[in-house]
């Protein structure tokens, strides 16, 4: 197969980095599909609790897979790094580590899921009309971790290496087989969000399976022996020390997603399903700015690596710009036609009325994201991620939660009000990094 991994380090910035971008975004759109499917499907062919059941417990898991692919950061800035620095040989030692690492890491997410199914919906507050549903959904999802956690680490190597098309080739083929395994066991069978569960688990499997075999005849830029697949103290030591910091602010700040989650369930069935429907209509519209949030850390690292820290910097400005674009006309989209965005999940007027509501306050944050996700990916890419854990957290936990919780108690309430608290936070977290930024950047560590 001829090699598709490309220099990131060489060439326009600007080009260098759309070209890597693109595949990336339209990755993250069919795993953003092939999970709104789910609730497309399971909205149109099954009952208000079934729905509520896939939006908590893929709420859930996208907080579990936002956790793997945080903590596989460090596969990805380390792998980076050494192409960078023509070290073939030691980029195969940071894989090989990997691999083992996530081994263990999957076997006991599985076990947890498994078992603590039915505890982890009743923490998760499901409405009592869905908590059959939502412990199916996480235990079928629960027994197929490993699936996930394999596609992203391949994921999170390929990026490293520059590769963002095999990524977007596996998981094309993830959502084929997602739809149809939908259509066949919730359409067909009626098994409702068991049988969405059930469709996510195989379209996984097909992915990895996918993906190790175009591995096994694709030509890369790095040397992966059998010896190297094994725990290299030093190496695990730095892929955790640069990934867990990631994977703990995506655990806690999706964990803050879920506290809003469980505020809402309180509610009712009705507004638990409508902030599940607008969640999912959420990760469509922050695609670009994810997209570029990603290929911000594999290109700073990459270049950070081979020494040219200029190219870094001037691809976070491109970032920002053609981000924003983007952004700010999804935010639109959101404020004013998310009725019919909430729709396209939905047939449920009153679901559809309370999806807007919440949708309204994503889009005020569209406006935010685009320059908050690339400084993040920046950050991270030149090993910072301590620092992005922390301005993530206090985002959370000090002002998204507070000002959810605090507008809940309120008489008349809007979903829109509760929502208030995640514009408010990427507020607050892009303040952080704009001063962080300049900080460093005075001391010369951008240099």
């Amino acid at each position: 197969m001829r090699q598709k991994t490309r220099s990131l380090t060489e060439g326009s910035v600007f080009k260098s980095l759309i070209a890597f971008a693109i595949p990336i975004f339209f990755s993250l759109f069919l795993q953003a599909l092939y999970g709104g499917v789910d609730l497309l499907v399971v909205g149109r062919f099954a009952g208000t609790a079934d729905v509520s059941g896939v939006a908590s417990g893929s709420n859930l898991l996208q907080t579990v897979t936002n956790v793997i692919t945080g903590l596989a950061m460090g596969i990805t800035i380390l792998v980076g790094e050494k192409i960078g620095q023509k070290k073939p040989r030691e980029a195969g030692k940071a894989i090989g580590s990997g691999i083992c690492l996530f081994l263990v890491f999957g076997l006991i997410l599985t076990a947890l899921l498994l078992v603590f199914a039915e505890r982890i919906a009743i923490m998760l507050h499901a409405p009592s009309e869905a908590f059959r549903e939502t412990t199916a959904y996480i235990r079928i999802c629960g027994a197929g971790s490993l699936f996930i956690v394999a596609y992203n680490v391949l994921s999170a190597v390929f990026r490293g290496i520059g590769d963002s098309q095999t990524p977007l080739v596996t998981v094309c083929i993830a959502c084929v087989v997602n739809i149809a395994g939908d259509l066949a066991l919730v359409a067909g069978l009626h098994l409702g969000a068991a049988g969405a569960a059930l469709a996510t688990v195989l379209a996984q499997a097909v992915s990895v399976m996918v993906s190790l075999v175009i591995v096994s005849r694709k030509k890369l830029p790095f040397i992966l022996k059998r010896e190297d697949i094994r725990f290299h103290g030093r190496v695990v030591q730095k892929e955790l020390r640069l990934g867990t910091p990631v994977a703990l602010q995506e655990f806690l700040v999706g964990t803050s997603f879920l506290v809003l989650q469980m505020i809402v369930n309180n509610f009712g069935v009705t507004a638990s399903a409508g902030v599940g429907v607008a969640e999912k209509v959420c990760v469509f519209m922050m695609l670009v700015t994810s997209a570029f949030m990603q290929s911000m850390s594999a290109f700073t690292a990459q270049n950070r690596g081979a020494g040219k820290p200029e190219r870094a910097k001037s691809a976070l400005k491109s970032g920002m710009i053609t981000a924003f674009v983007a952004g700010a006309f999804m935010g639109y989209l959101a404020y004013v036609h998310g009725d019919v965005l909430s729709s396209l999940f939905s047939k449920d007027s009153e679901v559809i009325a309370a999806s807007h509501s919440y949708l309204k306050a994503y889009g005020i944050d569209c406006f935010l994201t685009p320059f908050l996700f690339c400084f993040i990916g920046y950050f991270n890419g030149c090993e910072k991620t301590l620092f992005v854990m922390i301005q993530g957290l206090i985002g959370a936990f000090g002002v998204r939660i507070p000002i959810a919780y605090a507008v809940s108690k309120m008489a008349g309430a809007t979903l829109f009000e509760i929502g208030l608290g995640t514009p408010a936070s990427s507020t607050v977290q892009l303040i952080l990094c704009l001063l962080a930024f300049l900080y460093w950047k005075k001391k010369g560590y951008f240099s």
